[in-house]
């Protein structure tokens, strides 16, 4: 088998109001995909928060064999020239997972199965509790409860833009809500220097959250070492690492206790599964951020995964319309799983994303 086309395709459509977390607002939905073809007519498919450099590195993969990915990735991950931790190092992780997609459609089993299958269901969480334009604690509350009417039994929420006080206050009003018996995390996309983090830590621990995810900036591992040392709640971090040398100097100086990887952006699934390892050997729990068409098949490829983080349909209609193979959510049990088709789950459905695409 050998890759005769390499391309990009981008879609982008308004969410019904802008939201916005401890340091971004977000206006609308994105779909950036690498797709590779092969001249056995297996295409695959992959996703990133960016594909730029797909032109750029398609010369490298032109007609090599898809299944070595191993030698591709060496191939694409230059860092004289490129990677590292960098927008080119996106692009590399979109081109890797289709690889892993045409691996997994070869073997005729779906990508989960092929990295592993350790389950074929996951816990999962959404991540809710955004600010808005005229959402208040009410507001705040109505979301968290419409969420358990849909059988969620984990929740996240944003904080980090408001002062302490009126953000714990924010906390509380979840918790009162939700009761005792579901998990809450907090994530402040590296919104405090870790005093600050540290502070209000110590304001909302009586609330009991399962994690304060990303509580200081992403290079700051001094700041999250202390963070991890002195607060009761359980430091989450990741999802701004690059690479297996990263998250190996992130482990080691800032002694997280859950780590979030995003293969959209780390490097993608050889690079994943290489982090998975050295997660395991530090008995360091995982709960992967990002694309959950096919995170959630690596969370369910390797132990030490602990929760998925997911959007059911009622969420938006759209990112399920858009796939072939969407996920399928348990109410009774708050799972999600993979489902059975042989991939990534990124085949999408070309008539519903029509529309939206830009590029």
């Amino acid at each position: 088998m050998k890759i005769t086309n390499v391309y990009k395709e981008h879609y982008r459509w308004p969410k019904e109001k802008p939201i916005q977390n401890g340091k971004h607002i977000f206006t609308h939905n994105e779909l950036n995909l690498a797709v590779i073809e092969t001249d056995e007519g297996i295409t695959g498919y992959g996703t990133s928060y960016s594909v730029d450099y797909v032109d750029y590195l398609k010369p490298f993969l032109i007609g090599e064999d898809p299944l070595n990915v191993e030698r591709l990735f060496e191939k694409m991950y230059v860092p004289k020239f490129l990677g590292r931790k960098s927008i080119s190092t996106r692009s590399i992780s979109a081109l890797d997972i289709a690889l892993w997609d045409i691996r997994s459609k070869v073997s005729g089993i779906p990508l989960y199965k092929l990295l592993g299958g350790y389950r074929d269901s996951v816990p999962c969480y959404i991540a809710g509790g955004y600010y808005a334009e005229g959402k208040g604690i009410p507001e705040l509350q109505a979301e968290m409860e419409e969420y358990l009417s849909w059988g969620i039994k984990n929740v996240k929420i944003k904080v980090g833009v408001l002062s302490l006080e009126e953000d714990a206050k924010r906390v509380k009003a979840v918790r009162e809500v939700i009761g005792d018996n579901v998990r809450l995390m907090v994530d402040a996309n590296c919104a405090y220097r870790a005093y600050e983090a540290l502070e209000f830590s110590r304001m909302i621990e009586e609330y009991h959250p399962y994690w304060f995810e990303e509580p200081v900036m992403q290079e700051d591992y001094e700041g999250m070492k202390y963070f991890a040392e002195h607060s009761r709640i359980p430091l989450a971090t990741g999802e701004n690492e690059y690479t297996i040398y990263g998250f190996r100097d992130l482990i080691d100086q800032a002694h997280p206790q859950i780590l979030n990887p995003d293969a959209c952006s780390l490097g993608g699934i050889t690079q994943y599964l290489k982090i998975a390892g050295y997660a395991e050997a530090h008995n360091i729990a995982m709960s992967p951020h990002g694309q959950q068409q096919v995170h959630v098949h690596l969370d369910c490829a390797v132990p030490g995964v602990i929760m998925a983080e997911f959007y059911p349909p009622q969420y938006d209609a759209k990112i399920y319309e858009s796939f072939v193979h969407p996920l399928h959510f348990d109410p009774e049990t708050g799972t999600v799983s993979p489902g059975e088709a042989p991939g990534a789950g990124l085949d999408i459905n070309r008539e519903v994303l029509a529309p939206y695409r830009v590029g």
